[in-house]
């Protein structure tokens, strides 16, 4: 009976130990999958400070990228005044300048029609002394605001400065050389205020005749010399 006793003893110890390992190894579980659930939420939190990090990385980005923008459009709203600005003080009488050439062009031909080599009385030398003067001021007065006459005479014909009104037979010189100046032209600064009315060399019938017959000629000889090239071409 005893040893029956004590064989029921061991079974009970041996069940008691077996629930104990299974209670230690559920609290084991337990803990591990506390500390997983743990280390998840650590991640997760560190993953959220990430994004959160980046995100205001890239608002600042965006911001600095913006203000730098700002500052160049500013700067050339400024650039763009201030050049607008010295333009309305150089060009802002332009009108008024132009105005004011017409009487200098009505004095130009009073005086180019006065006849130089006669004997004019007292009172008449007197009145064309007082033009030259008024000539001479209204000159200076012109140059002073940067109105300059355009050189036009011998010059290579320019159509950004001189306005062709006729043609004048010439064949000592090229063709589309100014050799008339029919209304003066003037500059104000580096813009046009008025261009020059001129007449412009041409050669004669005859000699473009002679010329384009000469060209032909001198082709034809090229050709006979060289006639390869002209089965090339």
């Amino acid at each position: 009976m005893e040893k029956d006793k004590e064989k029921n003893k061991d079974e009970v110890n041996e069940i008691n130990q077996s629930e104990n390992l299974e209670d230690i190894n559920e609290e084991n579980i337990n803990e591990k999958n506390t500390e997983a659930k743990e280390e998840k939420e650590e991640f997760r939190e560190e993953d959220a400070e990430e994004t959160e990090e980046e995100k205001l990385k890239n608002e600042i980005k965006t911001l600095k990228e913006e203000k730098i923008r700002l500052l160049a459009e500013m700067e050339n709203l400024r650039k763009r005044f201030d050049r607008e600005k010295i333009d309305s003080i150089k060009f802002g009488s332009i009108n008024f300048a132009r105005d004011i050439l017409s009487p200098g062009d009505n004095l130009e031909r009073a005086l180019s029609a006065i006849n130089k080599e006669e004997d004019h009385p007292e009172s008449i030398k007197n009145l064309i002394e007082g033009l030259l003067m008024v000539k001479k001021e209204l000159s200076s007065a012109l140059e002073k605001n940067g109105i300059t006459k355009i050189d036009t005479l011998n010059k290579k014909f320019d159509p950004n400065l001189h306005q062709a009104m006729m043609e004048v037979e010439n064949n000592e010189l090229d063709e589309g050389v100014v050799v008339q100046e029919i209304q003066t032209g003037y500059m104000m600064y580096d813009r046009l205020l008025r261009p020059a009315m001129v007449g412009v060399s041409k050669k004669t019938k005859q000699e473009s005749e002679a010329a384009i017959d000469q060209d032909s000629k001198s082709d034809k000889k090229n050709i006979e010399k060289d006639p390869e090239n002209l089965e090339k071409n």
